[in-house]
């Protein structure tokens, strides 16, 4: 570990260089490139420094304790030292997880959908709940979330909805609620006060850019229709809304959200992008899970994942098998700590595997 550590500072003092001259400066793609290289480094630096130190006060603590002569400063020197040996441990296990390498899609935006699933009209409203908490934990984190199109429930909630969300390390957190949310509870329409089950699905896309996905606009049917969301009364009577047609995959995608004809257009491209990508990543990564035996880091969204049930104000996630009941807190927003969990879990997994930088 020691050795990696070592080869890591030094291309630390190499980009630290790079970062301040001009060419790079001047060149906004390969300073944003070496910039976010400088920023990951200098986290494992940071604390490859504390843990040289700590080695250090380790080593002069020992040396205390097998020459002094004074009874009461070797007791001192014991209790140090049974104070520092475990804060070793620790820092070591986190540089481990440092060491193991990111998924280079984690800090990429993303494209989130949210589609009432089994239970009709239940199910749309579950989908409407699940959306806002999801804007509740975008707005814990400071991230920034914009609709772009979006099917009303008859009865209330979302048929489907999707959204862009833009800030640090977004698909990095929210990768991990891609599957099915199944919700125990009455339903709002059921009269005689019994138990539904139903279901919302959740898609998470890292935005793809136009490097990563060529799209032929040959191969693309583009149809104009007009918006039924809320925008102001041109909104209905203008043909802003778009549909685009891949021909190739069969996938349609609709933005209605913008006034502007063409920025519907320049959003839905972008949302197709993006479900193209996710085609290219899950070939990718259905190769590396069929290696694993847990589906943390599948992000299939067919996998059930989590289920809310409210009589017992219950929220468990069947991935880690992990239970808590404050279900309020966590319909406004409190997912912080599922994502945290799964995370540890997927990292435990890969250092198993002998995944490090």
């Amino acid at each position: 570990m020691i050795d990696k550590l070592e080869a890591i500072k030094e291309r630390f003092e190499e980009v630290s260089q790079q970062i301040i001259q001009p060419e790079i400066v001047s060149d906004s793609a390969r300073y944003s490139k070496i910039s976010k290289e400088y920023k990951d480094l200098g986290k494992i630096v940071e604390q490859y420094a504390l843990y040289l130190k700590l080695q250090k006060d380790i080593a002069g603590t020992k040396e205390l304790i097998s020459t002094e002569k004074d009874e009461e400063l070797r007791e001192m020197a014991k209790e140090e030292l049974d104070d520092l040996t475990p804060k070793l441990e620790q820092l070591e296990q986190a540089i481990k997880e440092l060491l193991i390498p990111k998924d280079p899609n984690d800090s990429r935006n993303i494209i989130l959908e949210v589609r009432g699933g089994t239970g009709g009209d239940e199910a749309a409203i579950f989908a409407g709940d699940m959306f806002r908490m999801y804007q509740r934990f975008f707005e814990k984190m400071g991230w920034r979330s914009s609709i772009m199109d979006f099917t009303e429930g008859t009865n209330g909630g979302y048929k489907e909805i999707i959204c862009k969300v833009e800030g640090e390390d977004v698909y990095g957190k929210m990768k991990f609620e891609s599957g099915v949310h199944r919700v125990q509870r009455v339903p709002q329409t059921e009269s005689q006060g019994r138990i539904h089950t139903s279901a919302a699905s959740v898609a998470v896309l890292p935005e793809a850019e136009e490097v990563d996905v060529q799209i032929n606009m040959n191969d693309v049917r583009v149809d104009t229709f007009q918006s039924s969301g809320a925008g102001g009364q041109s909104v209905n009577t203008t043909y802003s809304a778009v549909r685009l047609t891949h021909i190739p995959s069969g996938l349609v995608v609709s933005c209605q959200d913008e006034r502007s004809q063409l920025k519907n257009k320049d959003r839905a491209l972008s949302v197709l992008r993006s479900r193209l990508y996710e085609i290219k990543l899950k070939e990718h990564n259905d190769a590396i899970s069929s290696q694993r035996k847990s589906m943390v880091g599948s992000g299939d969204r067919s996998d059930k994942i989590r289920t809310y049930n409210y009589p017992q104000s219950r929220i468990t996630d069947h991935r880690i098998g992990y239970t808590v009941y404050n279900l309020p807190a966590v319909m406004e927003g409190d997912i912080g700590e599922f994502i945290e969990r799964l995370r540890i879990a997927e990292n435990a997994e890969r250092m198993q595997e002998g995944e490090t930088v």
